[in-house]
Protein backbone atom coordinates (compact mmCIF):
# COMPACT_ATOMS: atom_id res chain seq x y z
CA UNK A 1 0.00 0.00 0.00
CA UNK A 2 1.44 3.29 -0.91
CA UNK A 3 1.67 6.36 1.71
CA UNK A 4 -1.19 8.44 1.64
CA UNK A 5 0.98 11.31 -0.07
CA UNK A 6 3.10 9.08 -2.76
CA UNK A 7 4.07 10.64 -5.79
CA UNK A 8 5.52 8.33 -9.02
CA UNK A 9 9.07 8.65 -9.30
CA UNK A 10 9.79 10.15 -12.87
CA UNK A 11 12.17 8.51 -15.36
CA UNK A 12 15.87 10.19 -15.39
CA UNK A 13 17.93 11.86 -13.14
CA UNK A 14 16.28 15.31 -13.55
CA UNK A 15 13.07 14.78 -12.99
CA UNK A 16 14.04 12.50 -9.68
CA UNK A 17 15.09 16.09 -8.18
CA UNK A 18 11.91 17.30 -8.47
CA UNK A 19 10.20 13.83 -8.00
CA UNK A 20 11.82 13.55 -4.25
CA UNK A 21 10.55 17.28 -2.89
CA UNK A 22 6.75 15.60 -3.49
CA UNK A 23 7.71 12.08 -1.34
CA UNK A 24 6.87 12.00 2.07
CA UNK A 25 9.74 12.25 4.56
CA UNK A 26 11.58 9.25 5.32
CA UNK A 27 10.68 9.51 9.07
CA UNK A 28 6.35 9.80 7.42
CA UNK A 29 7.39 6.67 4.99
CA UNK A 30 8.30 4.45 8.43
CA UNK A 31 5.35 5.22 9.95
CA UNK A 32 2.79 4.67 7.18
CA UNK A 33 4.53 1.12 7.03
CA UNK A 34 4.64 0.55 10.74
CA UNK A 35 8.87 -0.08 10.25
CA UNK A 36 11.52 0.57 12.46
CA UNK A 37 15.12 -0.38 13.06
CA UNK A 38 15.72 -4.18 13.68
CA UNK A 39 18.73 -4.38 16.73
CA UNK A 40 19.70 -7.95 15.15
CA UNK A 41 20.60 -6.58 11.53
CA UNK A 42 22.87 -3.33 13.32
CA UNK A 43 20.61 -0.83 11.78
CA UNK A 44 20.82 2.62 12.22
CA UNK A 45 19.03 4.86 9.83
CA UNK A 46 20.27 8.19 7.99
CA UNK A 47 17.00 10.12 7.80
CA UNK A 48 18.52 13.69 6.83
CA UNK A 49 18.59 13.87 2.99
CA UNK A 50 20.75 16.58 3.35
CA UNK A 51 23.30 13.94 4.89
CA UNK A 52 22.84 11.17 2.33
CA UNK A 53 22.78 13.93 -0.03
CA UNK A 54 26.35 14.91 0.86
CA UNK A 55 27.34 11.12 1.06
CA UNK A 56 26.39 10.69 -2.52
CA UNK A 57 28.83 13.84 -3.18
CA UNK A 58 31.35 12.26 -1.99
CA UNK A 59 31.10 9.15 -3.73
CA UNK A 60 30.81 10.46 -7.35
CA UNK A 61 30.62 11.45 -9.86
CA UNK A 62 29.57 8.32 -10.71
CA UNK A 63 29.00 9.69 -14.80
CA UNK A 64 26.66 6.76 -15.49
CA UNK A 65 28.32 3.83 -13.87
CA UNK A 66 26.10 1.63 -11.44
CA UNK A 67 25.59 2.16 -8.03
CA UNK A 68 25.07 -0.87 -5.60
CA UNK A 69 23.80 -0.19 -2.36
CA UNK A 70 23.70 -2.58 0.24
CA UNK A 71 21.46 -2.55 3.40
CA UNK A 72 19.16 0.78 1.90
CA UNK A 73 16.44 0.42 5.04
CA UNK A 74 14.23 3.19 4.21
CA UNK A 75 16.12 4.34 1.31
CA UNK A 76 17.51 8.00 1.98
CA UNK A 77 21.02 7.26 0.28
CA UNK A 78 18.47 5.89 -2.47
CA UNK A 79 16.71 8.89 -3.08
CA UNK A 80 19.94 11.18 -2.90
CA UNK A 81 21.65 8.35 -5.43
CA UNK A 82 18.41 8.56 -7.89
CA UNK A 83 19.04 12.54 -8.26
CA UNK A 84 22.44 11.69 -8.54
CA UNK A 85 23.92 11.01 -11.95
CA UNK A 86 24.43 7.04 -11.12
CA UNK A 87 23.27 4.87 -14.16
CA UNK A 88 21.52 1.50 -12.97
CA UNK A 89 21.11 1.52 -8.93
CA UNK A 90 20.88 -1.96 -7.47
CA UNK A 91 19.82 -2.20 -3.70
CA UNK A 92 20.38 -5.25 -1.39
CA UNK A 93 18.38 -5.48 1.26
CA UNK A 94 18.71 -8.58 3.90
CA UNK A 95 15.31 -7.12 5.83
CA UNK A 96 12.29 -8.36 3.65
CA UNK A 97 10.05 -5.77 5.46
CA UNK A 98 11.73 -2.87 3.64
CA UNK A 99 11.03 -4.44 0.25
CA UNK A 100 7.39 -2.71 -0.27
CA UNK A 101 8.78 0.67 1.02
CA UNK A 102 11.62 0.52 -1.60
CA UNK A 103 8.95 -0.56 -4.23
CA UNK A 104 7.02 2.66 -4.53
CA UNK A 105 10.82 4.37 -5.40
CA UNK A 106 10.63 2.76 -9.30
CA UNK A 107 10.03 4.50 -11.84
CA UNK A 108 9.39 1.47 -14.09
CA UNK A 109 12.06 2.77 -16.00
CA UNK A 110 14.22 -0.21 -15.17
CA UNK A 111 16.66 2.24 -13.31
CA UNK A 112 15.78 0.65 -10.11
CA UNK A 113 16.52 -2.98 -9.21
CA UNK A 114 15.85 -4.29 -5.55
CA UNK A 115 17.51 -7.82 -4.39
CA UNK A 116 16.02 -9.57 -1.26
CA UNK A 117 19.59 -11.06 -0.11
CA UNK A 118 22.30 -11.62 2.55
CA UNK A 119 25.09 -9.04 0.56
CA UNK A 120 27.78 -11.56 2.30
CA UNK A 121 26.53 -14.42 -0.06
CA UNK A 122 25.48 -12.10 -3.02
CA UNK A 123 28.03 -12.09 -6.25
CA UNK A 124 28.25 -8.50 -7.15
CA UNK A 125 28.89 -9.34 -10.60
CA UNK A 126 25.92 -10.93 -11.53
CA UNK A 127 24.22 -8.02 -10.60
CA UNK A 128 25.73 -5.20 -12.91
CA UNK A 129 27.54 -5.14 -16.23
CA UNK A 130 30.82 -3.39 -16.30
CA UNK A 131 32.30 -1.12 -13.63
CA UNK A 132 30.11 0.00 -10.47
CA UNK A 133 30.31 1.69 -7.56
CA UNK A 134 29.53 0.54 -4.15
CA UNK A 135 27.54 3.62 -1.60
CA UNK A 136 26.39 2.04 1.38
CA UNK A 137 25.07 2.61 5.24
CA UNK A 138 26.85 -0.56 6.27
CA UNK A 139 24.68 -2.46 9.00
CA UNK A 140 27.05 -2.17 12.21
CA UNK A 141 27.11 -6.03 12.52
CA UNK A 142 28.19 -6.94 9.07
CA UNK A 143 30.51 -3.98 8.16
CA UNK A 144 34.18 -5.80 8.29
CA UNK A 145 32.90 -8.40 6.62
CA UNK A 146 31.49 -6.98 3.77
CA UNK A 147 34.44 -4.84 3.38
CA UNK A 148 36.78 -7.61 3.54
CA UNK A 149 34.68 -9.96 0.98
CA UNK A 150 34.70 -6.50 -1.46
CA UNK A 151 38.93 -6.42 -1.49
CA UNK A 152 39.68 -9.83 -1.18
CA UNK A 153 36.80 -11.32 -3.44
CA UNK A 154 37.07 -11.96 -7.64
CA UNK A 155 35.15 -8.62 -8.06
CA UNK A 156 36.45 -5.05 -8.31
CA UNK A 157 34.28 -2.37 -7.64
CA UNK A 158 35.47 1.27 -9.18
CA UNK A 159 35.16 2.74 -6.32
CA UNK A 160 34.09 2.06 -2.39
CA UNK A 161 31.85 4.85 -0.51
CA UNK A 162 30.82 3.57 2.72
CA UNK A 163 29.74 4.04 6.30
CA UNK A 164 31.23 2.32 9.28
CA UNK A 165 31.06 2.59 13.21
CA UNK A 166 34.56 5.48 13.56
CA UNK A 167 36.74 2.98 15.19
CA UNK A 168 36.52 0.93 12.26
CA UNK A 169 36.82 3.56 9.67
CA UNK A 170 40.03 4.54 11.51
CA UNK A 171 41.65 1.20 11.21
CA UNK A 172 41.09 1.30 7.56
CA UNK A 173 43.06 4.59 7.56
CA UNK A 174 45.48 4.17 10.36
CA UNK A 175 48.96 4.88 9.21
CA UNK A 176 52.17 2.29 11.06
CA UNK A 177 52.50 3.50 14.60
CA UNK A 178 48.84 4.77 14.95
CA UNK A 179 47.02 2.86 18.03
CA UNK A 180 44.38 1.71 14.95
CA UNK A 181 46.67 0.34 12.75
CA UNK A 182 46.49 -3.58 12.12
CA UNK A 183 45.56 -5.98 9.78
CA UNK A 184 42.45 -4.02 8.51
CA UNK A 185 44.40 -1.08 7.71
CA UNK A 186 46.98 -3.13 5.62
CA UNK A 187 44.51 -5.19 3.57
CA UNK A 188 43.00 -2.55 2.97
CA UNK A 189 45.88 0.10 1.80
CA UNK A 190 47.54 -3.02 -0.33
CA UNK A 191 43.80 -2.90 -2.35
CA UNK A 192 43.08 0.22 -2.44
CA UNK A 193 43.72 4.31 -1.47
CA UNK A 194 41.68 4.93 1.36
CA UNK A 195 40.80 7.81 2.63
CA UNK A 196 38.31 9.24 5.85
CA UNK A 197 35.75 12.03 4.17
CA UNK A 198 33.22 12.53 6.85
CA UNK A 199 32.45 12.22 10.05
CA UNK A 200 28.85 11.95 11.56
CA UNK A 201 27.74 11.53 15.30
CA UNK A 202 25.47 8.98 16.97
CA UNK A 203 22.60 11.42 16.94
CA UNK A 204 22.34 11.63 13.45
CA UNK A 205 20.93 8.17 13.22
CA UNK A 206 17.73 6.78 14.28
CA UNK A 207 17.91 4.63 16.28
CA UNK A 208 21.18 6.77 17.50
CA UNK A 209 23.84 3.94 18.32
CA UNK A 210 26.43 4.29 20.52
CA UNK A 211 28.92 5.30 18.95
CA UNK A 212 30.25 7.91 16.31
CA UNK A 213 30.34 6.78 12.42
CA UNK A 214 32.62 7.69 9.85
CA UNK A 215 32.40 7.41 5.69
CA UNK A 216 35.46 6.25 3.72
CA UNK A 217 36.39 6.46 0.24
CA UNK A 218 38.41 3.74 -1.08
CA UNK A 219 39.70 3.63 -4.61
CA UNK A 220 40.96 0.35 -5.66
CA UNK A 221 44.76 0.95 -6.44
CA UNK A 222 46.13 -0.29 -10.41
CA UNK A 223 49.28 -1.83 -8.76
CA UNK A 224 46.88 -4.16 -6.18
CA UNK A 225 48.36 -7.22 -5.23
CA UNK A 226 47.45 -10.40 -7.96
CA UNK A 227 45.51 -12.82 -5.70
CA UNK A 228 47.79 -15.32 -4.81
CA UNK A 229 49.74 -12.48 -3.22
CA UNK A 230 46.87 -11.14 -1.54
CA UNK A 231 46.29 -14.31 0.21
CA UNK A 232 49.36 -14.68 1.29
CA UNK A 233 49.52 -11.00 2.47
CA UNK A 234 46.41 -12.16 4.73
CA UNK A 235 48.40 -15.04 6.35
CA UNK A 236 51.14 -12.84 7.33
CA UNK A 237 49.09 -10.13 8.48
CA UNK A 238 46.77 -12.22 10.89
CA UNK A 239 49.62 -14.22 12.31
CA UNK A 240 51.70 -10.81 12.67
CA UNK A 241 48.73 -8.76 14.38
CA UNK A 242 47.53 -11.78 16.11
CA UNK A 243 50.08 -11.12 18.51
CA UNK A 244 51.01 -7.73 17.78
CA UNK A 245 52.55 -6.41 20.87
CA UNK A 246 55.43 -9.27 19.97
CA UNK A 247 58.75 -9.07 18.21
CA UNK A 248 58.07 -11.01 14.35
CA UNK A 249 60.69 -13.13 15.76
CA UNK A 250 57.72 -14.55 17.61
CA UNK A 251 54.36 -13.81 15.99
CA UNK A 252 55.58 -15.21 12.42
CA UNK A 253 57.55 -18.21 14.01
CA UNK A 254 54.76 -20.24 12.46
CA UNK A 255 55.31 -19.26 9.08
CA UNK A 256 59.28 -18.84 9.59
CA UNK A 257 60.12 -16.48 11.88
CA UNK A 258 63.21 -14.66 11.96
CA UNK A 259 64.47 -16.38 8.37
CA UNK A 260 61.45 -15.08 6.63
CA UNK A 261 61.94 -11.54 8.47
CA UNK A 262 65.29 -11.84 6.77
CA UNK A 263 64.45 -13.39 3.44
CA UNK A 264 61.85 -10.11 3.48
CA UNK A 265 64.71 -7.65 4.30
CA UNK A 266 63.10 -6.86 7.68
CA UNK A 267 64.15 -6.61 11.47
CA UNK A 268 63.04 -9.73 13.22
CA UNK A 269 62.93 -7.97 16.52
CA UNK A 270 60.09 -5.54 15.39
CA UNK A 271 56.88 -5.00 16.11
CA UNK A 272 53.84 -6.15 13.74
CA UNK A 273 52.13 -2.32 14.56
CA UNK A 274 55.40 -0.18 13.30
CA UNK A 275 55.71 -1.87 9.77
CA UNK A 276 54.69 -0.19 6.80
CA UNK A 277 52.52 -1.97 3.88
CA UNK A 278 55.45 -2.32 1.47
CA UNK A 279 57.28 -4.29 4.05
CA UNK A 280 54.36 -6.25 4.64
CA UNK A 281 54.39 -7.37 1.12
CA UNK A 282 57.72 -8.58 0.70
CA UNK A 283 56.91 -10.77 4.22
CA UNK A 284 53.84 -12.17 2.06
CA UNK A 285 56.18 -12.01 -1.20
CA UNK A 286 58.76 -14.03 0.94
CA UNK A 287 56.19 -16.98 2.73
CA UNK A 288 56.75 -20.11 1.21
Amino acid sequence: MQPKNWVPAFAGMSGWSSAISDLPTLRETLDAHGLSAKKSFGQHFLLDLNVTRKIVRLAGPFEGRAVIEVGPGPGGLTRALLESDAGRVVLVEKDPRFVPLLSELNDGSGRLTIVQADALKVQEADLVDGPAHLVSNLPYNVGTALLIKWLTGPWTPHALTLMFQKEVAERIVAAPGDDAYGRLAVISQAVCEAKLVMHLPAAAFTPPPKVASAVVHLVPRADRPAPDLLKRLERVTAAAFGQRRKMLRSSLKPLGGAALCQAAGIEPDARAEVIDLASFLRLAAALD
